[in-house]
């Protein structure tokens, strides 16, 4: 037994002897916009997460799940129901998420998973101290990042002039530092604003009516629910796409840069962990993913019928055959 296993051994014993000490059980509320079956694998990792701190589900912790189905008018009324049952944490997703809990409790602490700019947001004073009942993990949503999905697009299309966005625009993404980063490489962007599941058909026809030449998916709720309809789409129209995280590439998305949302919900299980034993999460700093990897779907580039200059394929960290 090595060093580090005998230390995280130590770790879960002693959360295991305080449980049991305490005989206090927990409950976690978590809350998503999409179907609970597409987002199974996030709510699996944060439970996965919280067994590993030595939390048992059912004798230390009890989840409260509340999920939108894809319609994010829900949220405000799932949110003020799971704080009616006085969870001892709340654990929730991006922007429109961390909002409709905020809305309906200033008090319980909330756990977000990959909201952007949290500061500019509210939900946070600055990263290192978040000041109020919101802490987690942000996402990078500086222009700099923008421009580099950009650039990546532009050398698999050399004479790109039109960028197609899917997104939710309620999502707060960041679409200025989008529309910005797109000024200096002289690319026009449309966006399609995805409100409903059933709109998706509409907004990505009005995409390929301004006859774009690539796409841009930004991860929310709905684009996340709707990623192998969205890779679909794109393989039919010869559209490469590019996105913000591992699991659209995986689904059939020509290229991802970005983390694997499920290790942030598993790493969400640690602010949970140190909100349970007591600490406030208004002091403790907001985290931003430290590993962005670049995944090539070779498979959809051969449907594409389109070949990934070189310059690409060895900055890849995983490309899928």
């Amino acid at each position: 037994m090595d060093r580090r296993t005998f230390i995280a051994g130590g770790l879960v014993i002693a959360h295991s002897a305080a449980h049991a000490q305490s005989e206090k059980v927990y409950h976690v509320g978590f809350l998503l916009g999409a179907t609970r079956e597409s987002v199974a694998p996030l709510f699996d990792a944060l439970r996965e997460g919280m067994r590993e701190l030595g939390y048992v589900e059912g004798r230390h912790v009890v989840f409260e799940q509340r999920y939108g189905g894809g319609k994010m008018e829900r949220l405000p009324n799932l949110a003020a129901e799971l704080v009616r049952l006085r969870p001892d944490v709340i654990v929730t997703g991006t922007n429109i998420h961390v909002a409709a809990v905020r809305q309906a409790t200033q008090t319980i602490p909330i756990v977000m998973v990959f909201a952007f700019d949290p500061v500019r947001s509210g939900f946070v004073a600055s990263l290192a101290r978040p000041g109020g009942n919101v802490t987690g993990l942000s996402a990078d949503s500086s222009s700099e990042l923008w421009a580099k999905y950009l650039a990546m697009l532009k050398e698999l299309v050399p004479n790109l002039s039109r960028v197609g966005v899917i997104g939710q625009k309620s999502v707060q993404v960041g679409f200025a530092e989008l529309e910005q980063a797109s000024r200096k490489l002289d690319l026009t962007v449309d966006v399609a604003d995805i409100r409903t599941a059933e709109g998706f058909d509409s907004e990505f026809a009005g995409l390929v009516s301004k006859r774009v030449g690539a796409l841009l998916i930004i991860i929310g709720p709905l684009t996340y629910l709707l990623k192998e309809r969205i890779a679909d789409v794109a393989i039919r129209h010869r559209l490469p796409a590019i996105t913000d995280a591992t699991e659209y590439a995986q689904a059939g998305v020509l290229m991802s840069y970005g983390p694997y949302i499920p290790d942030l919900y598993r790493s969400a299980a640690t602010y949970v962990d140190k909100i349970l034993r007591g600490a406030s999460p208004a002091d403790l700093p907001v985290e931003q993913p430290t590993k962005l990897q670049l995944i090539i779907n070779l498979k959809t580039a051969k449907a594409l019928n389109l070949a990934v200059p070189q310059s690409l394929l060895l900055r890849a960290d995983e490309v899928i055959q």
